[in-house]
């Protein structure tokens, strides 16, 4: 089973769609071959890795990472998801293409059970794999009868020849980056991030399920000026300051999370599923509310957000509450080194919790997010010291109430204002300033 015709559309599937169609071939007797990667600057080392995969099997499917989960720096990807799909469905060794769900392939070949898995010769090395992708990969299409596959052809990389041809980066990055190597060495930042496994972290904030729904367009409705979509699969991630708990626990030893869940539906079995093992909870019940839940709906071809359902109370937190949890945070808060709150402004962080937060943490790192909710209500100005911020831009300027002015003022008059030693404010493709 190929693709239906010549045309490269057709050839670019879902996730979903892939399983199926591996699940027919395989009846058939035919062997399938997954190839995943970025493929950001398609070159000859791609071509020949994916014509030397091609020979191991009948088909050959590729899938690629999406945008968001393409680590590569500032800049990067340089093509998007789209482009990048609809240049490798041009090849016509490639019978099908989709974009990845997830950050890594693991979730994809459980899903789609190639019958090999096909990886370039510089992944061959398992001295090489540092991060342990690659062993994970390979166990999980060992669990579905596959195999993994080691192609041996020449190779490139894309990010070298894009840092070196193209100007991915602007002048100030790249002094930027190369003052940074000459400063410090691969061995020196990994010691400095081995030395946060010491730390004592307490993380506060607000509790976020993050659900995408992934959907197929259908057409218009004939009586009604409406989008309609036919549900294909769902996810859910444990998000918010959840999210957070779990990142600090990948580096530190001992961490607690403080928040706040809704009585009347908790997520409780799904938020403990998802907590790593060495993060100690403190949740504190909302009553008639529920927990956090925000629900976005996506395109399941191209993974584009077309909009969302929030389901929250974003009152605050009632006088009995809130008394049971300042009296909590005035207890643990000065046991930490360092306190990391992520502020979402649905409700759970009162004036009076704040206060003792900043009184109390040795040192003090704060996020507060603006979002669809709380746009202008959820300043980083409320909190009155804080020793680290990190906001975006557009946070940063809605906290000074100066949207046009020089970013580099406003940040100094900011930190002033809170007291903060450190400030970071992200700006999306442009990077970010640290002070």
């Amino acid at each position: 089973m190929a693709a239906e015709n010549n045309s490269s559309n057709s050839k670019i599937r879902t996730i979903a769609g892939l399983a199926k169609i591996t699940a027919q071939l395989r009846k058939k007797g035919k062997r399938v071959v997954l190839c995943h990667g970025v493929y950001d600057l398609l070159h000859p080392g791609h071509i020949k890795h994916l014509e030397a995969a091609k020979k191991e099997g009948d088909v050959l499917l590729v899938t690629l990472t999406p945008d968001e989960y393409v680590g590569k720096g500032p800049g990067r990807p340089v093509f998007n998801q789209f482009l990048r799909c609809e240049a490798i469905a041009a090849l016509a060794v490639v019978d099908y293409v989709a974009v990845n769900q997830w950050r890594t392939a693991v979730e994809t070949l459980k899903a789609i059970k190639p019958d090999i898995y096909a990886k370039g010769s510089d992944y061959a090395a398992p001295e090489k794999d540092v991060t342990g992708g690659i062993a994970r990969e390979r166990e999980a299409v060992e669990s579905v009868g596959g195999r993994l596959h080691f192609t041996d052809e020449i190779t490139f990389s894309s990010t070298e020849l894009l840092n070196k041809f193209f100007n991915v980066f602007s002048g100030e990055t790249k002094a930027f980056i190369e003052g940074f190597r000459g400063k410090y060495s691969a061995a020196s930042v990994l010691d400095a991030v081995k030395g946060l496994s010491g730390l004592k972290v307490l993380v506060i904030g607000d509790a976020i399920i993050d659900e995408y729904h992934y959907c197929k367009g259908l057409s218009k409705p004939p009586k009604d000026n409406i989008v309609c979509v036919q549900y294909m699969s769902e996810e859910r991630f444990a998000g918010g300051s959840l999210a957070c708990a779990n990142h600090a626990a990948g580096f530190c030893g001992e961490v607690r999370l403080a928040t706040c869940l809704g009585a009347a539906d908790s997520k409780l079995d799904f938020i403990n599923e998802h907590l790593k093992p060495n993060v100690r909870r403190e949740f504190f019940m909302r009553e008639d509310s529920c927990t956090v839940v925000k629900r976005r709906f996506v395109d399941s071809v191209f993974l584009n957000k077309l909009f969302e359902v929030a389901f929250f109370d974003d009152h605050e937190v009632s006088a009995k509450l809130e008394n049971k949890i300042c009296a909590r945070l005035e207890k643990i808060v000065p046991a930490y080194d360092l306190v990391l709150v992520s502020d979402f402004g649905h409700g759970f962080l009162t004036r009076r919790m704040i206060d003792i937060i900043c009184k109390k943490a040795r040192y003090l790192a704060v996020n507060t997010q603006t979002n669809s909710a709380n746009a202008g209500y959820n300043l980083i100005t409320k909190y009155p010291r804080v020793d680290y911020v990190c906001i975006d831009e557009p946070e940063m300027r809605l906290a000074a109430q100066n949207r046009y002015g020089d970013l580099k003022g406003i940040i100094r008059a900011v930190a002033k204002r809170v007291r903060a030693g450190r400030v970071a404010v992200t700006r999306g493709h442009k990077g970010s300033i640290t002070f």
